[in-house]
């Protein structure tokens, strides 16, 4: 196979999961943040995809291994395994070769100066000969399209895997943000903690998830006759009781009640954001609002509960899965503005 000439490239190296955006090609990969390997000779034996279908299921030989936590690179060996993996398989599905391109990585706000250095040399470690560092809720609002140059202030909400961030961007930087390592994984663990409590049934991970993505929602739906309108799935898992496998119904209102503390912080951190911004930006959020992004960010009717709790306008972003590595992407567009992005640095809190 002929490759043509190296593209610069935008990576989302998320927690749960990676995008790689190819120049002129867009988004050619989006897997899961996974990868298995042998205990023995730690051999990788599966990267993405397949890796997932092995969690909790592996035996004592194998690790299979999130090596993105909370955010962050928790274990770096693993995470350059991974994004060579994910990178070559990128280079191959889009037909160029890998040879001295830029590259932009979305990170987390709040990220320290040593995890930024990790995530530049595992770059570098690929052969990119420049490597910009940009905040997800930037790059997010980017990809979803607002205008981050302009004067007037935008918010955006990136509820990702690990982290949620939350920032008021207005002239190309940073106003104010909150980082909060509560969001998408945390949810899950939410949703098993209510099963266990409610049901007595144990249930893992991927069932959790699988539950979250189908029926979750931050708030109950009611119909002209102002009944609850319910969505159900089964769940599947071990009785505690009696320790044999069960299934049982769960509903859309199992998910509120199960979401309903996660889905406060996130609340909080919206109106703790605002508190930190200056009067005139607070006062553009009141006219634009904020938009949501990140996987996250499509719970069902999230927009619906932070509007009633903030009285701000919210819109989901209509690429909100993606919208950090198509961010990542556009910016390499223009390289001046770029660098003043990933220039911006200023401190964050988590909360």
């Amino acid at each position: 196979m002929l490759f043509g000439f190296t593209k610069d490239m935008g990576i989302d190296l998320g927690t749960a999961n990676t995008l790689v955006y190819v120049q002129d090609k867009g988004i050619v990969l989006n897997e899961p943040s996974v990868i298995a390997c042998e205990n023995y000779s730690k051999k990788i034996i599966a990267v993405g995809f397949p890796a997932k279908e092995m969690l909790g299921k592996a035996p004592d030989t194998i690790s299979v291994v999130r090596p993105l936590q909370d955010g962050v690179i928790s274990d770096f060996d693993m995470t350059m395994e991974m994004l060579r993996a994910f990178i070559n398989k990128a280079l191959i599905k889009s037909k160029t070769k890998a040879n001295k391109f830029r590259v932009v990585v979305g990170v987390p706000t709040g990220i320290t100066e040593v995890e930024k250095r990790a995530v530049e040399e595992v770059a570098r470690a690929m052969g990119a000969k420049e490597v910009y560092i940009l905040e997800e809720p930037m790059a997010a609002a980017i990809g979803s399209g607002l205008k981050v140059d302009d004067p007037m202030g935008c918010m955006v909400v990136d509820i990702g895997g690990g982290t949620t961030d939350i920032a008021i961007i207005a002239l190309g930087g940073i106003v104010a943000s909150t980082s909060i390592r509560h969001a998408g994984d945390k949810f899950n663990d939410a949703i098993v903690a209510y099963m266990r409590k409610t049901y007595s049934l144990l249930i893992g991970e991927r069932t959790a998830e699988d539950l979250k993505l189908n029926i979750g929602c931050a708030m109950v739906e009611h119909g002209e006759d102002g009944r609850e309108v319910l969505d159900t799935r089964e769940a599947r898992g071990r009785d505690l009781v009696t320790g044999l496998p069960k299934v049982i119904q769960v509903t859309s209102k199992d998910m509120y009640f199960a979401l309903k503390e996660s889905v406060d912080l996130v609340v909080d951190g919206i109106k703790a954001t605002l508190e930190k911004a200056p009067p005139e930006i607070a006062a553009d959020i009141t006219i634009n609002g904020l938009v949501l992004s990140g996987g996250g960010g499509m719970i069902k009717n999230l927009d619906k509960l932070i509007e009633e709790q903030t009285g701000m306008k919210v819109e989901v972003a209509e690429n909100a899965f993606e919208a950090v590595a198509l961010g990542t992407g556009i910016s390499l567009k223009n390289t001046e503005a770029l660098k003043r992005y990933a220039a911006a640095n200023i401190h964050h809190k988590y909360k």
